[in-house]
């Protein structure tokens, strides 16, 4: 018998770890305009509390901490967190060691947050995941916030955990738990890989349905 802990296996993460380093360096590649362009009139504009989940080594939460919004970076795999980390430590970002559907420790604090960021994420959760993980995120948004999602659609890449997610359903499912779409728009690819593999992204966004515009 052997007091040894095992590591605790994440749903979604599979993958991500072996390839850290070469992910790290395509994501350096992309500025936030890149990524994020055809969402940037939804984002605030004043100081605001941001959950970025999923955030990789934390470029979009570098970005949103320059811009003087304060940022809670959830990501479970340590090999990006740790370098994450270290190449954007910010006092504006806080980091979590916390994972879909639970979101555990972003829960049990009991804030609400002006802008939830879940982007390439939601298509590594299947069914159930998702269905347990919508009222979750809904329950963390502040009453005029805004959810801005991500679905990716292609082949899966080697090592990794995806499913193909369509708008329709997402759109449906955060109905459910008092989320109205403002936003849902295709879009092609931009990093080269994905270009030769013809994957294309959903980006999706939501209110909570009592807010008037």
């Amino acid at each position: 018998m052997t007091n040894e802990l095992i590591p605790l296996h994440i749903s979604g993460t599979e993958g991500y770890a072996e390839q850290a380093d070469d992910l790290i360096g395509r994501w350096q590649k992309l500025s936030f305009k890149d990524r994020h362009g055809v969402v940037a009139d939804l984002l605030p504009t004043k100081p605001s509390r941001l959950l970025d989940i999923g955030s990789g080594i934390g470029t979009d939460a570098a970005a949103f901490a320059a811009m003087g919004h304060q940022v809670v970076a959830v990501e479970p795999t340590e090999e990006l967190r740790i370098p994450g980390i270290s190449l954007y430590g910010s006092a504006g970002i806080e980091w979590l060691d916390d994972s879909l559907p639970e979101l555990s420790k972003v829960v049990e604090r009991y804030e609400l947050f002006d802008l939830i960021m879940i982007t390439a994420v939601w298509m590594h959760l299947n069914e159930p995941e998702r269905d347990r993980a919508m009222p979750r995120i809904a329950s963390l948004l502040g009453k005029s916030g805004m959810l801005i999602m991500s679905l990716r659609h292609g082949p899966t890449p080697y090592g990794r955990r995806m499913f193909d997610v369509s708008a329709e359903e997402t759109i449906q499912l955060a109905s459910r738990h008092g989320l109205s779409p403002v936003l849902n728009l295709r879009t092609k690819s931009l990093q080269e890989e994905n270009i030769r593999n013809n994957v294309s992204w959903t980006r999706l966004a939501f209110r909570p349905a009592d807010v008037k515009l």
